[in-house]
């Protein structure tokens, strides 16, 4: 069997009974067909692992990124996974070979001076007081948006200063409110009815009297940073990534960072002592008398 004969059995394969969505079938047919391009004087079934080694190593060298790299090798894998089954296939080349970690991106934050400043203003209509209170919660608490999204009225307690939240995997956690988080959340419900429809159990409501969007608050924060003079797009994770950021900076207690956040591994947590130690890193080189040039 060629390569295009053996490309095109397996595309129909996972469009028709597996039933793929078309978007996924055509990603797996333009990795295969590029594997095809690259072995193209090779018969399919006889690549070896060091074939594939060499291919991911050249599309690293390209500059082809970890993450594309590794749906390549995953789009291959399955491809030969097939070809086992149909016992046409007698190994599967791509078992093995990983592509090289990517360099993992440290969350942007923003200083704590610009955020007091950002979030000191008087709320003067219906839709600041919501913003506001939600901007002051993000805050406080670091909500991701999603979590903020789905607050119903029963998960604020201001008696103990707690709220709860559902976080990924449907799994709860109780945090923390802050005093500042607490007055603004006061100052939204004393409005909220007014514009929230009758059975409406949401603590954040729309125009509409129905629990916000997503996009909503996306596109909320983002006018309120510009209009605010902040110096960088606003969104909901900055303000978790602030958060988080602040707290490790001043606590230095990792893993109470992580209960707060509800991350299950602490190495998703542990980005933010890299963050933290850039940190210190800048302040050392400019204050330190022989860190800098003279």
């Amino acid at each position: 069997m060629d390569w295009q004969a053996a490309i095109t059995a397996y595309i129909d394969y996972i469009a028709t009974v597996r039933r793929l969505s078309p978007h996924t079938c055509v990603n797996y047919q333009r990795d295969l067909e590029d594997l095809a391009e690259h072995y193209r004087q090779e018969p399919p079934f006889s690549l070896t692992q060091h074939h594939i080694r060499q291919y991911a190593n050249r599309l690293h060298r390209q500059g082809l990124s970890s993450k594309s790299l590794q749906r390549k090798l995953s789009s291959i894998r399955r491809f030969y996974d097939f070809y086992i089954r149909q016992r046409q296939a007698q190994q599967n080349p791509a078992l093995g070979v990983k592509p090289p970690k990517a360099a993992r991106k440290l969350p942007k934050v923003m200083d704590a001076d610009q955020l007091n400043q950002l979030l000191n203003y008087d709320a003067d209509n219906w839709f600041a007081i919501r913003d506001k209170a939600i901007l002051e919660l993000l805050y406080s608490s670091g909500l991701r948006l999603a979590e903020i999204a789905g607050l119903d009225l029963a998960d604020l307690d201001f008696a103990q200063a707690i709220v709860t939240v559902t976080g990924k995997g449907n799994k709860q956690r109780r945090l923390p409110l802050g005093r500042l988080a607490i007055a603004a959340l006061r100052a939204w419900l004393q409005v909220r009815n007014d514009k929230a429809d009758g059975d409406e159990t949401a603590v954040f409501v729309s125009q509409q009297g129905s629990r916000i969007s997503h996009r909503n608050i996306q596109q909320r924060l983002r006018e309120l940073g510009i209009r605010r003079g902040a110096n960088q797009a606003l969104h909901p994770h900055l303000m978790r990534h602030s958060f988080a950021s602040h707290m490790l900076e001043s606590s230095g207690d990792l893993r109470a960072v992580q209960e707060l956040l509800g991350h299950s591994d602490i190495s998703t947590t542990q980005i933010y002592t890299h963050l933290d130690f850039q940190h210190l890193a800048k302040t050392y080189d400019a204050a330190h008398p022989r860190a800098h040039k003279k």
